[in-house]
């Protein structure tokens, strides 16, 4: 497709009208309902949680069912939510589908590429990828559960190429999990579970699955900003592109792709924004809790401000020593008064 133009364009995902084909990637750890609202906020026409374990669901952990399973309404303005699932037990997979349905997602996703060992070795994640018997079923079991009040969801499944490099198990995968399970859609990370994120994505094996499978194909892996991705997306012929790691504390790179900007945000855009991060944070975590969860955020935020090196170090030194917020937000506002004098 011609990707610079038709990345706008609506497409469907089942009984879904997904309104561009710039997406969020599950982020595991991360992909909370604040994170997604912040990629609809910047344009994602579709974003998918964390991914939350089909046991936890069963055994109702309250971590998982009230916080790692939350959708916000405010999330719902631009498009459709999806939560990914996780786990190498059918009956489980079923259950914990149909909860999700009665909890509001939109649409269902099963990780079948997470190469992560205590997610691997239960059998779960890119381990499927060596049993593709029990993926079908697996895979089957939660189109089967996934049932909402308005009708059946659409299930999507992410998976690599392979276990190791050379291998397009994943690629074969694909089509069994939609002629066999009924899966509406495959969002496929073309590099094996054995290199994690390093080496380049085998787009050439992407583009082979676009073309021979009858199911819109999600790419994502390796891109990393607007370029790679808009690059990608024409080789490929891909219906959607989903962006991970790249979106990281740049949120802008939605609105990038959509041709909503252009060009890197200024420091004051990249202060506020973090701000906004932390105001939600707390609204999900509370105040104590929060100040210890965005510790992971800070990085992405301040390497995208442009300071000196020595200035950008001290900085991040300072926001992950506070032991309260309220201090963190006192050093990014001095950082903001010094922007401001410097201007």
């Amino acid at each position: 497709m011609d990707s610079a133009g038709a990345l706008t364009d609506s497409w469907k995902l089942g009984p879904l009208t997904v309104p561009n084909r710039v997406l969020l990637a599950p982020l595991a750890g991360i992909g909370n309902w604040f994170v997604r609202l912040q990629a609809k906020r910047y344009g994602a026409g579709m974003a998918v949680s964390e991914m939350v374990s089909s046991h936890a669901i069963r055994h109702g952990n309250p971590k998982t069912c009230n916080e790692m399973l939350r959708i916000d309404p405010r999330e719902r303005e631009g498009g459709p939510v999806s939560i990914q699932l996780f786990g190498e037990d059918p009956a489980t997979m079923r259950l914990a589908a149909a909860h999700v349905a009665g909890a509001g997602a939109d649409a269902i996703d099963i990780n079948m590429g997470c190469p992560v060992p205590k997610v691997a070795k239960t059998g779960a994640g890119a381990a499927l990828l060596g049993d593709p018997d029990r993926a079908v079923e697996l895979a089957r079991a939660a189109v089967e559960g996934a049932r909402g009040p308005d009708g059946p969801l659409p299930v999507t499944v992410k998976l690599r190429s392979g276990l190791r490099p050379g291998e397009d198990s994943g690629y074969h995968l694909a089509h069994r999990l939609v002629a066999e399970a009924g899966v509406a859609a495959i969002a496929f990370h073309p590099r094996s579970a054995a290199v994690h994120h390093k080496g380049t994505p085998d787009y050439d094996l992407a583009r082979r699955l676009v073309e021979s499978l009858p199911a819109p194909v999600i790419l994502t892996g390796g891109l990393g900003d607007a370029p790679r991705a808009r690059e990608a997306a024409a080789v490929t012929g891909a219906a959607a592109v989903m962006l991970a790691r790249g979106s990281l504390g740049n949120p802008w790179l939605f609105a990038e792709l959509l041709g909503q900007r252009a060009g890197e945000p200024s420091r004051e855009e990249v202060l506020a924004e973090l701000c906004w991060t932390m105001d939600r944070a707390c609204e999900h975590l509370g105040e104590d809790r929060a100040g210890r969860y965005l510790r992971k955020f800070y990085p992405w935020y301040i390497a995208r401000m442009g300071l000196p090196a020595k200035e950008a170090r001290e900085l991040q030194e300072s926001l992950q020593s506070c032991a309260t917020l309220e201090l963190a937000r006192g050093h990014l506002e001095r950082c903001g008064e010094g922007l401001a004098l410097a201007l």
